[in-house]
Parts: structure tokens; sequence; C-alpha cells
């Protein structure tokens, strides 16, 4: 068997690739969250804001605030270092993770149609991914 050599990718390519994966599992877990926990309040609660708000003490649509927040904050750091028309393309992938959730465990009925939808959304992300993450590097950054 003949070795293979692994290169070593830059210390930042590796952080935008971590930030990538959080941000692209991170959303669909907090929607899943909160959908499971809005699925155990009753109808009336939600149609009144003060309802909405007695809804926030759920623990589940709690948890999926929470991570919700830290989505919204790493996301923040992920534009901080790729383009906003890369990350959002790229994390689009998370469509397709909700879809499976929305299945698997939500246990939701997913038309082809839906199927089709997340399967295009998949090709789309993996032709951006193909892309440089940043086309502009700002004034006196490393290269």
């Amino acid at each position: 068997m003949i070795p293979v050599e692994f290169r070593m990718l830059p210390s930042g390519v590796t952080r935008v690739y971590r930030l990538i994966v959080l941000v692209t599992v991170l959303k669909p877990l907090s929607n899943l969250f909160l959908a499971w926990g809005m699925q155990r309040m009753p109808a009336l609660v939600t149609t009144h804001p003060l309802g909405l708000i007695q809804a926030l003490f759920e623990p589940l649509v709690m948890i999926g605030v929470l991570m919700q927040i830290g989505w919204l904050l790493l996301r923040m750091s992920l534009l901080s270092v790729a383009d906003l028309s890369y990350v959002l393309p790229v994390t689009a992938a998370g469509y397709v993770i909700s879809t499976f959730l929305g299945r698997t465990v939500l246990h939701e009925q997913v038309s082809v149609s839906r199927w089709v939808g997340a399967i295009l959304i998949s090709a789309g992300t993996a032709l951006v991914v193909s892309t440089p993450r940043i086309t502009n590097e700002p004034p006196g950054a490393p290269q």
C-alpha cells in the first residue's frame, strides 16, 4: 500500500471550514428544538404575543433559542473571514439537514418536491464550495 501524504491546511482555512460546519449544523438543530417545543404548546398560546413569551420558557424552545444565539455569534465570526456571497449558499446545506430532521425526528411527511428542492440546494452548495471563500482581501491581511 502506498502511503498517502496529507498536507496540512493553513490554520485560517481550517478555522473557516470548522465555522462552516458549525453554522450549517447548528441552525437546523436549533430549528428542530424550536419546532419540537412549539408543537408541545397549545395552539391558543401562539395566537397572542404574551403566549409566545410564555412559550420561551418551554425547555425545548429555550434550548432552541440559546442555540440560535450561538448560531448567530458563529455566523458573525464566519462572515468576518468569508464573503457573504460564499457563506449563505454554503450554509444553505442546513436546509437539507432540516428536511431530514423534519422527516426522521418530527415524522413530517416530506413530498418528492421538497426532497428534489433539498437536492438542488445541495448541488448549489457543492458548486459554491468550489469557489474561493473570499474575493477581496482586506488591506493588510496576511496572504
